[in-house]
């Protein structure tokens, strides 16, 4: 060997272990970065509400008294004079709950109820409740198989994420493929849809890269310490505490940018009483708008007032807090572009079975009173 090509090589050598030990070092800071992120910084900056400019629907100043035309055609409908049965739900999910309070109902000329049951769902079905708010993930699919039911609002965003064990290794959905993640109400049901999305949207096929399984969600944290479980979709209220004392991590959100710009709540009323009623069906969710516009602008009040009627939890900093993230009360138009959006995913993973053409779907399920 030539000098030249010696020195060459002692030149190389010698840059290797200079830059190695930095090379590491930039290793181990990323991983850090990326596990600092999903522990702190990804879950404070979950609840940092995004942008909802053209996807707000503000009814705050709207008159709900009904104009002669508008009284005159709900005495010509069939459920005129009969109480709007609506389906009392507690925390993000009451907005119907609200219009009540505040009078909303009274004010379009309509008399309220509060119902309760096991499953809004049915209630809605069988006409036991008139309308409710809750996950597309709930009904959506019922809706295909001929429960009778629709959309006509858009409730709010975000509520549920994946969470691991904080002193996991479990940082990413991709750290979850060839484990078993619980979906605590069921094979098939919400929780197993929104998990289905939420891995979907990160390549990972719901079906064949991990295990989902149901495990109830107070059972959860107990079975991810035994090794039975990897994660858990949990809603974000009953994570909170456990985040914030280090027990458990947030790696994949509903809050998350990609799916913080969709709905995964919504107003759904009873089909059925829609087509009969045209003109109630949109005084009541004008109401119920009316509540949402409400509870966004207020939201510390809305808090409070849940609280007092002992509908949500009693973390009041922790209720605002998420509150403040959800945008309560979403567009008609975003909300039937964000519903097509969902639809199309459904049927693609296989989650709507009976049906699969979108539009089919779609004519079944938004029904924009508005």
């Amino acid at each position: 060997m030539n000098m030249k090509k010696y020195l060459s090589l002692v030149l190389a050598l010698v840059m290797i272990l200079v830059m190695a030990p930095c090379a590491l070092a930039d290793a181990e800071e990323e991983h850090l970065d990326s596990y600092e992120a999903s522990t702190t910084g990804n879950w404070e900056a979950m609840f940092v509400p995004i942008d909802m400019e053209g996807r707000a629907i503000d009814l705050s100043d709207l008159d709900l008294t009904p104009t002669e035309e508008e009284l005159a055609a709900m005495k010509e409908e069939p459920a005129y004079g009969e109480p709007v049965l609506y389906y009392m739900m507690d925390a993000c999910n009451s907005g119907p709950t609200i219009a009540d309070e505040l009078g909303y109902f009274a004010e379009a000329g309509l008399e309220a109820e509060g119902v309760k049951g096991s499953s809004y769902t049915e209630a809605l079905g069988t006409r036991q409740a008139t309308v409710a708010v809750g996950h597309i993930a709930t009904m959506l699919v019922p809706i295909t198989n001929g429960v009778d039911l629709t959309f006509v609002g858009g409730a709010h965003i975000g509520c549920k994420s994946i969470y691991v064990l904080a002193d996991s290794d479990y940082n990413t959905t991709e750290d979850l493929k060839g484990t078993a993640i619980s979906v605590p109400n069921g094979i098939g049901a919400s929780d197993y849809n929104i998990t289905a999305l939420l891995l979907d949207a990160d390549g990972i096929d719901p079906r064949n890269d991990v295990e989902l399984t149901p495990v109830s969600t107070d059972a959860c944290v107990a079975a991810m310490e035994r090794g039975e479980i990897s994660a858990a979709l949990l809603s974000d209220t009953f994570a909170y505490k456990m985040v914030q004392e280090g027990k458990l991590k947030c790696i994949r959100s509903l809050l998350d940018e990609d799916f913080a710009g969709d709905n995964c709540c919504i107003i759904a009323m009873n089909r059925t009483f829609v087509q009969e009623n045209p003109t109630i069906s949109k005084k009541i969710v004008q109401a119920v708008q009316k509540a949402h516009s409400w509870m966004r602008n207020n939201i510390e009040d809305a808090a409070k007032k849940l609280m007092e009627l002992e509908l949500l939890g009693d973390n009041y900093e922790m209720n605002v807090k998420v509150f403040n993230a959800l945008q309560f009360g979403l567009d008609q138009e975003f909300t039937g572009e964000s519903l097509h959006k969902v639809v199309e995913k459904y049927i693609r993973l296989g989650l709507i079975e009976k049906m699969d053409d979108v539009d089919e779907v779609m004519a079944l399920a938004w029904t924009p009173v508005l």
